[in-house]
């Protein structure tokens, strides 16, 4: 039993999975998580996996219906997501050096940010299409690393985009834009029409009660109510454990599946595809 913080024993037991020189990686290794509701699973993983430099970026707070999926606590109801993210990843590594930005990410912060990340992990919520977009072409200017992931269900899905891709996610969801311009859908970047025009994409290999649940969310807010779409913890789970394996390959050296393909899993199935909604 030892009272003092020490890296080596900390990360003692990944020894066998893990390999020295990939561990030395993930300790300096500057994430960024974009988005600190889903995105609380990876980074309180990558914390647990050895990972000691964070960006936390959000501009919300730990409401009650989070805490079904997300890793707060009810005594963080109130909290803004980033600080309450902060002090989870510090109670892990009381050495982690943790940068808490509490905003929304916009046309006026974003490139700062992102210019700092080494990896950026993506869980913007899909209500700000246009941050999203700005991320990613941002990740793209400065040769980061991107992740993005959905939960989606009982299962998760995540798609990696290399620094040296020339592929982005405007690209890929580019076709959805265009779908709704030629329906006359006005405002082509909005969150109902092209998250639904994409999710179509996806409907084949995704569980009837996901398409279920995401169906009857968007019909509903196209009909102006407000519905928070149905998540699950393992969802959540789902994610964390996608994306940081999935981080940890690509810091390994090992082969990652890339855009245009993304990972997909359903725990309803115990099924996971390799899926490119492009072909």
């Amino acid at each position: 039993m030892t009272s003092q913080f020490d890296y080596d024993t900390f990360v003692m037991r990944n020894g066998g999975y893990i390999d020295d020189m990939t561990q030395t990686k993930i300790r300096n290794t500057k994430l960024l998580i974009a988005g600190c509701g889903i995105g609380s699973g990876p980074a309180v993983c990558a914390a647990r996996l050895g990972f000691e430099n964070f960006i936390l970026v959000d501009g919300d707070v730990v409401d009650a219906h989070n805490l079904n999926r997300q890793f707060y606590d009810f005594a963080d109801v109130g909290k803004p997501k980033v600080e309450a993210l902060k002090d989870k990843i510090l109670r892990i590594n009381p050495q982690a050096k943790v940068e808490a930005v509490q905003a929304y990410l916009d046309a006026d912060n974003t490139d700062a940010i992102v210019g700092k990340a080494d990896i950026v992990f993506d869980t913007v919520d899909f209500l700000d299409l246009q941050a999203i977009l700005r991320l990613h072409l941002s990740a793209k200017k400065h040769h980061v690393e991107i992740f993005t992931a959905l939960s989606v269900g009982f299962g998760a899905l995540v798609w990696y985009f290399p620094a040296s891709s020339p592929l982005s996610l405007a690209d890929l969801i580019a076709p959805d834009i265009e779908r709704v311009r030629a329906a006359g859908g006005g405002d082509a970047s909005s969150y109902v029409d092209v998250f639904a025009a994409f999710i179509g994409r996806l409907v084949p290999y995704l569980d009837s009660e996901v398409t279920e649940q995401i169906t009857e969310v968007l019909t509903r807010m196209k009909d102006g109510k407000p519905c928070p779409a149905s998540q699950v913890a393992v969802g959540s789970f789902s994610i964390g454990a996608m994306a940081v394996s999935m981080i940890h390959d690509l810091l390994s050296g090992r082969p990652v599946v890339a855009a245009p393909q993304l990972v997909l899993h359903s725990f309803k199935r115990h099924l996971s595809q390799v899926v490119d909604i492009t072909a």
